[in-house]
């Protein structure tokens, strides 16, 4: 057991949501792990339906879980002990510790903050005691006035433990001089006495002409500008915010030729988009995000995503007119993929005897593309698993995150899941395979899957579409990018001299 002192704690808090939090705390996660620093990412309190399941089988905000590879570390439930997937009307589904207690209203979170407060500091505890630096990542904006006495996730952590605060802005959205000066004006003033630095995110254009705004913000509130950092379109990281894909919905131009062109349908509880980045970065892969229904021709392949609440969005998709253009999609020839909840959709019904998802006994019929039916159950299933693509035999590795239990009355199997020596088919594909859903997130991770499955859907004009990239490879690479591109705007030993960092820790 160590008997170090508990480790020192720097927080990354923002003006705002989607300012850049989890980028710059997993920036800093893999600097300090680069310099021999033994550093752990946390986040007391997340919202995202976009998770991460860990190796223990424990459920985590997806940015903690790509914050814990940048630390050179497994992902692990203490590093977002709290987890809130909104499912709708004001409910979400709690995950404390890993693991789902049950459904919670905005009103009963404030009331039981105080019990909630104390176990997410539990974690927090744990991180300090076996790691040198903990970097922790606040949640929204960090002076919410009409939400101070219900925020865990910014200063009530960051003051428990006295850590050192930076403030991130995003100048993107303009006004940057207010989010900061505005921000520290509504800081109490032991808040206040924490902030020892500001970060000022996704500058476009020449840095230089920005010294006078620098010099500016260092004058009125006495902080220094730790770096400015240029924005940036080419480092690829999993995100966990939804707020990400309001940027790729609903293009004007869904089909670029000589392209392999994916679209998916971007349901109002989408979970584990992260599902898909591994087409999108494939070069002779065009995929778009569409919310509004429109004609799908020319369309190789159509993929409904995971949800948080399947009946609901099952409800939307009828509601909008989406049923009628899928159905007419498939009813042509076309390919059509469900991943978890997406394969529910694709059956025909989706029950909910025990109120799961909303109302107790509710059940709505699905597309009918494939003859399964699903009955959404009490306990989730979390696991991550290896498999393997049965035509073909291909690897395949994720997880599962789910509440139901699909019989797929006959149909063929597409998937063979290996969990702990206990293997059981997944899924189900219509005859011909051109409708086939499956509950493993992940699975388009695999390159030789990947690659079997762009080749069936057609490589036109030509295009070598690149599947030898090793996932966990490419990762990294990405992670020394972000590392190398944060290090280089700026000034990390002035970071590392207001946490207090010297000889002691590492290579400091």
């Amino acid at each position: 057991m160590r008997t170090q002192k508990p480790a020192r704690c720097i927080s990354v808090l923002g003006t705002g949501s989607d300012v850049g939090k989890s980028v710059v705390a997993a920036a800093l996660c893999r600097i300090f792990s680069n310099r021999g620093i033994k550093v752990a990412p946390y986040k007391a309190q997340n919202m995202s339906n976009n998770s991460f399941v860990t190796a223990q089988g424990g459920e985590i905000g997806r940015a903690q879980a790509m914050q814990a590879e940048c630390a050179r570390l497994a992902p692990h439930v203490d590093m977002n002990p709290l987890l809130l997937k909104p499912s709708g009307d004001n409910r979400s589904q709690m995950v404390l510790h890993g693991a789902v207690v049950g459904e919670i209203t905005s009103s009963e979170f404030r009331n039981d903050r105080s019990r909630l407060f104390a176990k997410v500091q539990e974690s927090l505890n744990r991180l300090r005691s076996e790691n040198e630096l903990v970097v922790i990542e606040g949640a929204g904006s960090c002076a919410e006035v009409n939400l101070r006495d219900f925020d865990i996730a910014n200063f009530r952590t960051a003051l428990a433990c006295d850590a050192t605060v930076i403030l991130v802005a995003d100048i993107s959205r303009g006004g940057v001089f207010a989010q900061i000066l505005g921000t520290l004006d509504l800081l109490g003033e032991e808040e206040r006495k924490l902030v020892r630095g500001l970060v000022i995110n996704r500058f476009r254009g020449d840095a230089s002409l920005f010294v006078d705004g620098v010099e500016f913000l260092q004058k009125r509130s006495g902080l220094p500008v730790l770096g400015v950092i240029p924005y940036f379109n080419n480092i690829e990281l999993d995100s966990e915010d939804s707020v990400m894909l309001e940027e790729l919905e609903d293009p004007k131009e869904i089909i670029k030729t000589g392209m392999v062109n994916i679209a998916t349908i971007r349901l109002p509880h989408i979970s584990n988009f992260t599902d898909f980045s591994p087409l999108m970065r494939e070069h002779g892969v065009n995929l778009s995000y569409l919310s509004r229904p429109r004609s799908l021709g020319g369309i190789s392949l159509l993929i409904l995503p995971g949800s948080k609440n399947t009946i609901s969005d099952m409800g939307w998709l009828k509601k909008t007119g989406w049923d009628k253009v899928i159905c007419e999609y498939a009813s042509g020839g076309g390919n059509v993929v469900g991943i978890c909840g997406g394969y529910q959709m694709l059956g025909i019904s989706v029950s909910d005897p025990h109120g799961v998802e909303g109302e107790k006994g509710s059940s709505i019929a699905g597309l009918g593309l494939l003859g399964v039916e699903t009955v959404l159950s009490r306990e989730k299933r979390l696991t991550k698993v290896t498999g393997v693509w049965r035509e073909g035999g291909y690897p395949l590795c994720g997880y599962e995150i789910h509440m139901g239990i699909t019989d797929r009355k006959g149909l063929a199997a597409p998937v063979e899941i290996d969990n702990d020596g206990k293997s059981h088919l997944d899924g189900a594909m219509s005859p011909g395979g051109k409708v086939w859903g499956t509950y493993l997130h992940g699975i388009f991770d695999e390159p030789k899957f990947r690659n079997d499955l762009l080749k069936r859907l057609g490589v036109v004009g030509g295009y070598v579409i690149d599947c030898s990239l090793n996932p966990v490879a490419y990762k990294d690479a990405q992670y020394e990018f972000l590392a190398g591109h944060f290090q280089s705007n700026m000034d990390m030993e002035n970071v590392m001299k207001i946490i207090g960092i010297g000889a002691d820790l590492g290579k400091g």
